[in-house]
Formats: C-alpha cells, structure tokens, sequence
C-alpha cells in the first residue's frame, strides 16, 4: 500500500475504493469569471455538493480530479467541498495547454531571458511535497496534455518539467491525449526519456478511439488506458465505446484500463443548457447506470469491473 494525499488529508491506497480516474469539480477560468460572469459561489458549491453525494450514493468511493494551472484550479474551493461530502477527492498539478505556455514561464527558464532551473518542476514538486498555495492541501499526480497541434515547444516544454518531477519524486501522470494523432505514443516516449515510470501514467482520453492496435501498443508499453470520457457520444458513439471497452477486456487488458465521464460540475466552456442538450449523457452518474450494465450484458464479468475501476487506480499509486 501507499499513501494517497486528498483535500481532506492522507488515506492509504487500499481504502480509494471505486474510482473515477478523471473528473472534474469546475472547470472555469477565474480571470474570464471575475470579469464577465454573474456568479453565485455558494450555489456552485451547494451544485456541487449535490453532484457529488449523489455519485458516492451509485457506490462511487473517489474521484481524481486533474484541474490543473490552465483550467482553474482553485483549491479553497474544492476544500469547502471536500468538506460537505464523503467522496474523496484527489487533485493534481501541472499545466494544461495545447500550444504555449503561460507568459509567467515565457521568459524564465533554462536558456531563456532569466536563465534559471526550470521553474515548472520547481512549482510542481512544491504542491506535491509542501502543499498548493497556502491551503495545506497535496496534489497526489501530475497532468499535462497534447492535442491534435501535436508537440509544440511549450506542450512538450510542460511534458518534460512532468516527467522529470515524476521521476524525482514518484508522483503517477495523467495526460491529455487526441488519440487520433496517437499523441499517447508521443507523450510516452518524452516521458520516458525523462525517467517517468510508464507503468504510473494513464493516457487520457483513450476511450475516444476504436483503434485497437494503438491502444494495445500504449498498454504494451504498460501505460494505463483512460476509458474516460463515457457520455461524451458526439465524439465516439456510446456502442463504440462500449465495443472497445469489451474487446480490449477480451483480449486480456482489464488491468491495463480505467473508466471516469471527464465530466464536471461547472465547465465555463459551453452554455449549461446546449451542453445539456448535446450531450445529455455526460454526467457523472453515466458510467453506474448505463456504462456498468452494458458492459455486463456483453461478458464483462464484476471482477473485471472491480480490476478497473478499483485495482487499476490503487494501483496507479503503488
């Protein structure tokens, strides 16, 4: 077993339980926020807290929750609640970013105008070491992300400050990944140059391809599959996640994938009512109603559930 930090303190691994590997609380950005929104923080977080009892009443123990620098982390928030329910929640750090890094990192850093140590690890490793700002509160992974731009200078800039922080202190990966430019194969291959452990990384958003020869070739490599964005249908079909999820289970990679919607209580990046109607299956209750008995229907056995859903992410940690 290891120790896991969460908003509410330290657990040990065995007791996360079931886990959504990918999930976020908000997802908002707070300069856009204070700016140009009407916003009502305590009904946001009483929204949230309703979203979130209600996932642990379907049997979900734990979320992790990889809001990163670039999509609002903002951790008080997130503690107050932490506070008002019995889910667990496990945040990260890192950076998220398609193209260029934050102007703050512009100019500062190996080489550049301020020729320094680079930064971003030295942030990184602080909050998950020391604690996020002055909140108390750990980070227990890191995140960072590479879409269909493929590796920029500033993404791949991000990508080795992570490898280089998980191999100094041990801390698992999650990456953002467009598995239609195979950027996993990309992100595995930085990561490892930078003495990342490939076994503690979940590529993100595998769950968005029907390519099983790639996704065989990312969990070869040891990776994690991230199985994760059930209800997100405008950009895979339901049955075709479904069919890729059965396969793969048949094929014997149980324990090389993990399931999360990649859904919120808040996201500021749509309208809430067109969100609804697009994509009304993008919640975090999909995967208990309608993912779970699916995939029983077509073979998947609960011990080859409880393998994705509790084993693989203790194990992300061990």
């Amino acid at each position: 077993m290891s120790v896991v930090n969460t908003v509410t303190g330290p657990i040990e691994s065995a007791d996360l339980g079931t886990t959504l590997v990918h999930e976020h609380v908000f997802v908002l950005g707070e300069e856009f926020r204070q700016n140009y929104t009407e916003w009502d923080e305590e009904q946001k977080i009483a929204d949230a807290v309703r979203d979130l009892n209600e996932l642990k009443g379907l049997g979900v123990d734990t979320i992790f929750d990889p809001t990163v620098l670039g999509l609002g982390r903002y951790i008080p928030r997130i503690q107050k609640i932490a506070a008002q329910t019995d889910l667990t929640i496990v945040v990260a750090t890192g950076l998220y970013t398609y193209n260029d890094i934050p102007f703050q990192f512009h100019y500062t850093g190996p080489g550049l105008l301020f020729d320094v140590p680079e930064p971003l690890v030295e942030y990184f490793t602080k909050d998950l070491t020391e604690g996020i700002a002055d909140t108390g509160v750990k980070a227990a992974f890191l995140k960072c992300a590479i879409e269909e731009q493929g590796l920029t200078p500033g993404v791949e800039r991000v990508m080795r400050a992570v490898g280089i922080t998980s191999a100094q202190t041990g801390a698992p990966i999650t990456v953002h990944t467009n598995p239609h430019t195979r950027s996993g194969l990309v992100a595995q291959k930085i990561l490892a140059e930078e003495g990342a452990d490939l076994t503690k990384v979940v590529i993100g958003h595998s769950g968005d391809s029907t390519d099983l020869d790639y996704l065989m070739e990312i969990a070869d490599a040891g990776s994690i599959l991230g199985m994760d964005r059930f209800g997100l249908d405008v950009l895979l079909p339901f049955e075709d996640r479904i069919n890729t999820v059965v396969e793969l289970v048949a094929r014997g990679y149980a324990d090389r994938m993990a399931l999360a919607h990649d859904a919120s209580c808040f996201i500021d990046w749509f309208d809430p009512d067109a969100k609804r109607a697009a994509v009304p299956k993008w919640n975090f209750r999909h995967i208990s109603e309608d993912v779970l008995p699916a995939l029983r229907e077509r073979g998947v056995t609960d011990e080859q559930i409880t393998t994705m859903l509790v084993d693989v992410p203790r194990r992300y940690f061990e």
